[in-house]
């Protein structure tokens, strides 16, 4: 166990070490970031070197840092993968977030293991297997419900218990439309493969949806799109529901959406344990320190595609981004004219102020947003009352004619501010560890104790005369400015004892060096006094995995990982897609989105409406994209959308070719396709 029952930690993405640190000051009690490789971000690997420079910030506060070796991975990548585990061991990493099961039978270092999203936790059952298996963190499938996951939380066992897994929970960002590790859209279009790290996005773009005589029910939507995650709202229903890692998605986002988002939810965290405290249900952060902010928190002024608490508080129709997947921003006005180089505004709110390189964006008669980044933003009129501005000049970076229906009274968006980001380019926030000081003399000099917030002492000791003090109010007040100056370290001091047999004159260079002193001491101490993560123990014997055949959904891509499944009394083991032993069709995605639901056209929705019960039957629909052609079927049972097509001959073409460079030894037997067969 990692964190104690009444923990809560905020766990924030790092797509490299300066955001990672950064993450850190903001108030995250934990970071996750990519190591060299293998991480399920292909394009956000960091150095060795980084890793520890960051590792060594995080730990000041008694902050974690978490790395991500969360891809499936071939026999071949086995080796490089295991000295990369050792190597960000003795960078003093804190753990390391895996998919590949392999990786639990080969020679890791001792260092804690989670489970990534990829692992695809939906049940009771399998969050159970994951932790006997010596799993101490898992996070679970965004789509689950608040009873779900408390229900998991449950079948966990006492929260108490040598071995009990810490819930993990996405609560901000991105969310793949699929069952995490469940798509494999990408893999069978373009060869690169989501469990490796590479998804196309697929689920990003717009697509024709016809049904079974060729009609169509949507034209050109994003229909595969999801809204962002926001569970703001919910945070408190998640803690009572066992949820104690609070996950922000984002490690390919930058540095202002890091920073935003986490002081975000550091604020509505510290006001829950604020308000625990108050109520007798004592809750605690997971790091050390307080963090102040130069800026209120606005999850609305970073990218998003609007927001939307997915399941957690049960099925809603709104929670796709249909129209575009791209960042529609906040409304702010209307056109009022357009010109020759130049667009009036009418902003809703005086108060609105529009800067050059701001970003603007509207939707033209199709519904497609159009962007437009300002050049230059004028002033037009101001309000007789406190001079407040309501009319805008902006003359656009692009030529007027490429913005398509621009027109009187089109209503305009922001999704860029500059003045909130020159803002968050700046310093932004202040992290210290609450510490007491208590000075005390000695019969050749005078000693200081420092004792922080952890129950970690540090102190320094000086030779000089005790000098009595002429003035002995101004002496003492001196003192304690001096004692109190420590804006330079990560400390506040929440107050200053002196224990004097009378006022004496200390110079202000003696009090400085004895300060500086005691703190390089106390934070040599802090580092001494921290600990490592422990390893969990597996359940011996090995429990069984809940089911006692995995199909090419279980991603199983090495022999390491296929010793493991049997180990744990899986009879039959199919190869993972990547293997390219499923030529035909199968599903390449599940969902617990519903295309159907969401454009109402769920037999459920249709029952006791008159007229309308027993003639909507959920028939395959077909999603368009060009020369794609996808078929979507629709399991009612779980409620779920399978979104089934087949490997291109490109890819496999692709494949054959690589296997001349890099052989793969693998299965040799094809399993029997899997796909619904209504």
């Amino acid at each position: 166990m990692s964190l104690l029952p009444h923990q809560l930690e905020l766990l924030s993405p790092a797509r490299d070490a300066n955001i990672g640190i950064e993450a850190i000051n903001h108030g995250a009690d934990a970071v996750y970031i990519g190591g060299p490789a293998f991480g399920a971000r292909a394009s956000a690997g960091n150095d060795i070197r980084d890793i520890e420079r960051l590792v060594r910030h995080a730990h000041r506060f008694n902050s974690r840092i978490f790395i991500t070796l969360n891809t499936i991975l071939r026999d071949d990548e086995l080796e490089a993968a295991r000295q990369m585990a050792w190597q960000v061991y003795e960078a003093g990493a804190d753990a390391l977030i895996i998919q590949d099961m392999g990786l639990l039978e080969i020679d890791l270092p001792p260092i804690q293991l989670h489970a990534s999203t990829q692992t695809d936790i939906r049940t009771p059952e399998k969050a159970r297997f994951l932790q006997d298996a010596g799993l101490s963190q898992i996070v679970l499938a965004r789509e689950l419900t608040v009873q779900q996951v408390a229900a998991v939380h449950k079948a966990l066992g006492p929260v108490d218990a040598p071995g009990r897994a810490n819930i993990e929970f996405f609560i901000h960002g991105a969310l793949c439309v699929a069952y995490s590790g469940q798509c494999n859209i990408s893999h069978a279009q373009t060869g690169r493969s989501a469990n490796r790290g590479d998804c196309s996005q697929a689920c990003r773009l717009p697509y024709q949806v016809t049904d079974a005589q060729g009609r169509f029910i949507a034209h050109d939507k994003h229909v595969l799109s999801m809204k962002d995650n926001n569970q703001s709202d919910n945070l408190r229903a998640l803690i009572d529901a066992g949820v104690r890692s609070f996950k922000i998605e984002g490690r390919y986002k930058d540095m202002g959406y890091v920073k935003n988002i986490t002081a975000h939810y550091r604020t509505l965290l510290d006001e829950i344990i604020e308000e625990r405290e108050a109520q007798g249900r004592p809750l605690g952060r997971s790091s050390s320190g307080r963090t102040t902010f130069t800026f209120t928190p606005d999850p609305l002024q970073n990218f998003n595609r609007e927001f939307t608490d997915y399941f957690v508080t049960g099925r809603k129709e709104d929670i796709g981004a249909f129209d575009t997947p791209k960042n529609p921003g906040q409304a702010i006005g209307w056109v009022t004219k357009v010109g020759p180089d130049f667009v009036e505004l009418e902003v809703s709110d005086p108060s609105t102020v529009l800067h050059n390189g701001d970003g603007l964006c509207y939707y033209d008669l199709h519904k497609e947003l159009v962007g437009m980044a300002i050049n230059v933003a004028e002033p037009v009129s101001a309000h007789s009352v406190g001079k407040l501005i309501t009319q805008w000049r902006v003359y656009p970076k692009d030529p007027m004619e490429s913005f398509k229906d621009l027109r009187k009274g089109t209503e305009v968006n922001r999704n860029r501010d500059m003045d909130w980001v020159r803002t968050l380019e700046k310093k932004s926030s202040d992290r210290r560890i609450g510490l007491w000081a208590h000075l005390s003399e000695t019969p050749n000099g005078f000693r200081l104790l420092l004792t922080d917030e952890d129950g970690n002492v540090g102190s320094a000791s000086v030779q000089q005369p005790h000098q009595v003090a002429t003035d002995a109010a101004k002496a003492e007040a001196s003192l304690r400015e001096q004692l109190g100056r420590f804006g330079a370290t990560v400390f506040a001091v929440h107050d200053i004892a002196l224990q004097l047999s009378q006022p004496w004159f200390v110079p202000a260079s003696v009090v400085n060096a004895l300060r500086r002193d005691a703190v390089a001491d106390l934070e040599a101490n802090r580092a001494r006094n921290f600990a490592r993560l422990p390893r969990a123990t597996p359940v011996e014997p090995p429990a069984p995995y809940p089911e006692d055949t995995l199909s090419f959904l279980g991603n199983v891509f090495n022999h390491k990982a296929h010793d493991f499944y049997v180990r744990h009394g899986v009879k039959v083991i199919d190869a993972a897609y990547e293997a390219h032993e499923e030529e035909g069709e199968v599903s390449l995605m599940i969902t617990k989105h519903c295309v159907r639901f969401s454009m109402s056209l769920c037999p459920k929705q249709a029952k006791g409406v008159t007229g309308v019960q027993g003639t909507i039957k959920a028939e395959p629909l077909m999603l368009i994209n060009g020369k794609e052609k996808l078929t979507l079927r629709f399991d009612c049972k779980p409620c779920e959308m399978h979104v089934v097509g087949k490997m291109k001959k490109s890819v496999l073409n692709q494949h054959a070719r690589d296997m001349q460079t890099v052989p793969l030894q693998f299965y040799r037997t094809r399993p029997a396709a899997n796909i619904l067969s209504k």
